[in-house]
C-alpha cells in the first residue's frame, strides 16, 4: 500500500464507491412501468374529456386503428399490457404488432372495464406496437393504457454500476497502491482529455435522444449488427432481421466501432444508451487522437492541450452528433489528426512514426467511406506536393509500408464492400440525389454558434478562426526569422484548409462545374460540400497550436490567447438549446411512469435505406411470408426463419414450380434439399431468393443459409494473421527484446567503464 495515503481515506474512498453505486441503483428506471392517458396516445379522432381520456362514438365515421402508441425496441422477454376503458359495445381489440405483423390480439369486451394481458417475445423487437382497433360502434373510452416488464426493461443501471465501479478501481489502482506514481504532469492532461470528453457529451446526458437526420439509419445497423453477432455472422455482412425480417446488407457501411453497441445490446443495454456510449467513446477518442497527434508535432504541453479542447469541443462535430445524426463522420473525425501527423512524419518528420498515418486512414476507413476518399485524396496531395523530398530522403518506403499494412488490416472490410459495389445489383443511385451546389454554405455562417434549431448550421467557430488567424500571422510575419521545413508544412495545411473551406461555400463555382460529367460524379456522389468542414477544422487545428508554440509575437499574451479561445469554444457547449419538448419529465405523472420510454428507441424509429438494397427492393414488395405462384401445383406447409438460416417444407406437382421466400438474395445465400444436395437460387420479384422444387408430389424440405463466402474469408484471415503480427512485433516481444538490448548495453558500458580503470 501507498505508505502516503491514510487507512481512513482509503475507508472513506471505498465508502464514496459505494455510496455511488447504490444511488445509481436507487434510480433504476428499467422497471418503472410505460404509462400512456388516452389522450396521450397517438390518435387522429376522438375527444378528450375532463379526466383526460380518449371518448371515440359512432359519429366518427371511423373504424379500425384509432390510436397507437409509439414504435419500441424492447429485448425478448415477458412483459404486460393493462387498459382500463369503458366500452358500450363489443368487438374492439388491443393489439400488438411487430415490424407490420400483428403477434397478438385481446378483445376489449363490454363488460368489463379493465383489460390485462401477459406475453412473451421469443426474440428481440425493433418496432413493438400496441394499437387499438375500435368497432365503430357504441361509445368506447381510453383511460390509460400500462405496458410494464417482467423483469426489466433494459439493463442500463447495472451496467453504468459496472462502469462506476470500474473507474473506481482505476482510480484506487493510481492513488492509493504503491509502486503507481501518476505525476502531476500527467494527470493534468488525462484530466483535460476526459474532461472535454464529457463536456462534449453533456448534451446527450439526457433519457432522450436528439433526433438527428441519420440517427434513425445507425440505430437500425446497431440492433442488427446485435442480431447479427447472435446470428453467428462474424464479420456481420447482413442484418438478418432487417427489412421486415428480409435481410439487408451492412457490409457497405462501416460498423468495427458499431460492435461496442452492439455488445452492450446483447447485454440487455437499452438502445439509447448504447448508442450514447459510442459517442462517448468518439469524444473521448477524439480528445486521444489530437493529444498524441498534435503532441508529436508541438512539444509544448499547453498547446497540446488547448488543441485537445478546440478539437474535441469544434462546432461541426456537434453539428453532426446532434443535427445531423452522421455517426459515420463522427467517428471519421476522430482519426483526422492522426493522418495529418502521419503524413507529416512521412514526408519531414519521425519516419519511424509512420504507423500514425496507418492508424488515422484504418480508423477513418473503419468508420466512413466518404470520409476515407478525402482521406486518400489528402495523402495523395501531399505525397505529389512533397514527391522530390521523398525520393531524395528514400522516404517512399514508408509510404508503402503504411499503404500495404493499411491494405492488409482492412482487408476483411473492403473484399465484400468491393464484391457488393461493383458485382452486386444494388440500387446506388439513390446515392446522387444531391446536386452539391444546393447544399452550399454562406460564409457568414463559418462564425455561427450552434443552433439545433438552425437547419443550415455549418460553422468553424470562433476558435478555429482564431488558429487560423494566428497562423496567417506566424507565417507572413514571423516565419522568415525561422525558415524551418516544419513551418513550410504549417503553410501548406493553412492553405489546405482555406481550399477546404473554400469548397464549403457559394463562392466555389460548383453549379457551373455540374455541366461537366466528371464533376458532376464527383459532386453528387460527395452529395454535401459542408463535409470539407471537417479536414478544414483539423487543418486549421494544426496550424494555431503550431503557431502559437512558435510564435515570438504572441509569447507576452500566450495564456490571454489560450484563455480566449478556449472560452469561445465553450459557446458552442453551453449554447447547445433544449427543446422543452425534448424534456425527459414534463410533469411528476411523467417521472413516475414514462420519463424513459425513449431509451427504448420510440422517438426516432429504425429506418433502412434505399441505396444497399437490391434494385426493386421498394416497401411495397417486402413480403413476410412465402410467396407461392402456383397454387395449384405448389403447397407450402411450413416456413421457419432464424437470423440468415431459414427452412421451408413443401410439396409440388409441377417440375417447373417454385416459390420465393422473404429474403433479399445478396451473393452468400445457399440451399440444400433434406439430402444435402443443392438447390438453384436466382433472385426473383423485389430481390428476394426464388427455389427451383422437386415437383414429384412428395413432402419435401429446402435449408437456406448466408456464406461462408469463400474469398471474405481468405480476407478474414489476411486480416486476422496481420494483426497478429502487429501484436507479435509490437507487443510484448518488443518489449523484451528492448529490454534485452538494454541489458547489453548496460553490460557492454560496465565492460567499458572496467577497463579504462587503472
Amino acid at each position: 500500500m501507498n505508505k502516503g495515503v491514510s487507512l481512513k481515506s482509503k475507508i472513506i474512498y471505498i465508502v464514496l464507491a459505494v455510496l455511488t453505486a447504490v444511488l445509481i441503483w436507487l434510480g433504476d428506471e428499467g422497471k418503472q412501468p410505460i404509462v400512456y392517458l388516452g389522450t396521450e396516445l397517438q390518435h387522429s379522432v376522438g375527444l378528450i374529456d375532463s379526466e383526460s381520456a380518449l371518448v371515440l362514438q359512432s359519429s366518427v365515421a371511423r373504424f379500425g386503428t384509432v390510436a397507437n402508441t409509439p414504435s419500441y425496441v424492447v429485448n425478448r422477454g415477458t412483459y404486460r399490457v393493462d387498459l382500463v376503458y369503458s366500452a358500450e359495445k363489443k368487438d374492439s381489440v388491443l393489439e400488438l404488432w411487430e415490424q407490420g405483423d400483428k403477434i397478438a390480439a385481446w378483445p376489449i369486451n363490454s363488460w368489463e372495464q379493465e383489460l390485462t394481458a401477459e406475453f412473451t417475445l421469443s426474440k428481440d423487437a425493433k418496432a413493438l406496437q400496441f394499437r387499438i382497433n375500435y368497432s365503430g360502434d357504441g361509445a368506447l373510452i381510453i383511460k390509460k393504457l400500462t405496458f410494464s416488464p417482467g423483469s426489466l426493461f433494459y439493463t442500463d443501471t447495472y451496467f453504468m454500476i459496472v462502469v462506476v465501479l470500474a473507474l473506481f478501481y482505476m482510480g484506487w489502482k493510481c492513488f492509493m497502491e504503491d509502486g503507481v506514481r501518476l505525476t502531476q504532469r500527467r494527470l493534468l492532461d488525462y484530466s483535460v482529455i476526459i474532461g472535454a470528453a464529457l463536456l462534449a457529451t453533456t448534451p446527450l446526458m439526457q433519457t432522450y435522444l436528439y433526433n438527428g437526420d441519420d440517427l434513425c439509419y445507425h440505430l437500425a445497423r446497431l440492433e442488427g449488427l446485435k442480431d447479427g453477432i447472435l446470428d453467428g455472422q462474424i464479420p456481420v455482412n447482413i442484418l438478418p432481421e432487417g427489412l421486415q425480417n428480409n435481410g439487408y446488407l451492412n457490409a457497405m457501411y462501416p460498423y468495427l466501432f458499431l460492435y461496442i453497441g452492439a455488445f452492450l445490446r446483447i447485454c440487455r443495454v437499452s438502445l439509447a444508451l448504447s448508442y450514447k456510449t459510442i459517442i462517448f467513446l468518439a469524444n473521448l477518442g477524439t480528445a486521444v487522437c489530437a493529444y498524441v497527434a498534435v503532441k508529436s508535432m508541438v512539444k509544448e504541453r499547453r498547446c497540446v492541450l488547448l488543441a485537445v479542447v478546440l478539437y474535441t469541443l469544434m462546432p461541426y462535430r456537434f453539428t453532426n452528433i446532434l443535427h445531423r445524426g452522421d455517426l459515420g463522420e463522427t467517428l471519421a473525425l476522430v482519426f483526422w489528426p492522426m493522418v495529418i501527423a502521419g503524413l507529416y512524419h512521412i514526408v519531414m518528420g519521425d519516419r519511424r512514426k509512420w504507423y500514425y498515418l496507418v492508424i488515422g486512414f484504418s480508423g477513418a476507413l473503419q468508420s466512413h467511406i466518404l470520409s476515407v476518399a478525402y482521406v486518400a485524396a489528402f495523402c495523395v496531395v501531399t505525397v505529389l506536393f512533397y514527391c522530390v523530398r521523398i525520393a531524395r530522403e528514400k522516404r517512399y518506403i514508408e509510404i508503402g509500408k503504411a499503404a500495404g499494412l493499411s491494405l492488409l488490416l482492412n482487408a476483411w472490410y473492403l473484399a465484400p464492400f468491393l464484391y457488393y459495389y461493383f458485382k452486386e445489383d444494388l440500387n446506388k443511385e439513390v446515392l446522387r440525389w444531391s446536386g452539391y451546389f444546393e447544399q452550399s454554405v454562406n460564409p457568414s455562417i463559418f462564425t455561427q454558434s450552434l443552433s439545433l434549431y438552425n437547419k443550415q448550421y455549418f460553422s468553424l467557430g470562433y476558435a478555429l478562426l482564431g488558429c487560423f488567424g494566428i497562423g496567417v500571422v506566424y507565417l507572413l510575419v514571423e516565419r522568415r526569422e525561422r525558415g524551418r521545413d516544419a513551418d513550410g508544412f504549417l503553410a501548406y495545411l493553412l492553405v489546405t484548409g482555406i481550399f477546404c473551406a473554400f469548397l464549403c461555400t457559394g463562392y466555389f463555382p460548383s453549379r457551373a462545374l455540374m455541366e461537366n460529367d466528371f464533376f458532376r460524379n464527383i459532386g453528387t456522389m460527395l452529395q454535401f460540400p459542408w463535409r470539407f468542414l471537417g479536414p478544414a477544422s483539423a487543418c486549421f487545428l494544426f496550424v494555431g497550436a503550431a503557431a502559437l508554440e512558435r510564435s515570438k509575437l504572441l509569447a507576452p499574451c500566450k495564456n490571454a490567447v489560450m484563455a480566449l479561445l478556449i472560452g469561445l469554444n465553450l459557446f458552442i457547449v453551453i449554447t447547445v438549446p433544449t427543446d422543452n419538448m425534448h424534456m425527459p419529465y414534463k410533469n411528476a405523472e411523467a417521472q413516475a411512469s414514462k420519463g424513459h420510454e425513449t431509451k427504448l428507441g420510440t422517438s426516432v424509429g429504425l429506418f433502412y435505406p434505399h441505396e444497399w438494397r437490391l434494385v426493386d427492393a421498394t416497401d411495397d414488395k417486402m413480403m413476410t411470408g412465402v410467396v407461392v405462384f402456383d397454387y395449384d401445383a405448389v403447397s407450402v406447409q411450413d416456413y421457419q426463419k432464424k437470423g440468415t438460416k431459414a427452412a421451408v417444407s413443401y410439396t409440388a406437382t409441377d417440375p417447373a414450380a417454385y416459390i420465393e421466400l422473404p429474403i433479399q438474395n445478396y451473393l452468400g445465400y445457399r440451399a440444400k434439399d433434406e439430402n444435402g444436395e443443392p438447390v438453384k437460387i436466382i433472385r426473383g420479384i423485389g430481390g428476394r431468393i426464388r427455389l427451383f422444387l422437386n415437383g414429384d408430389g412428395a413432402p419435401h424440405q429446402i435449408y437456406v443459409r448466408y456464406g461462408p463466402v469463400l474469398g471474405f474469408v481468405i480476407a478474414d484471415i489476411v486480416s486476422a494473421l496481420t494483426i497478429l503480427f502487429c501484436l507479435i512485433l509490437g507487443g510484448p516481444g518488443t518489449k523484451l527484446r528492448e529490454r534485452i538490448a538494454g541489458a547489453k548495453a548496460s553490460m557492454l558500458q560496465q565492460t567499458e567503464e572496467e577497463r579504462v580503470e587503472p
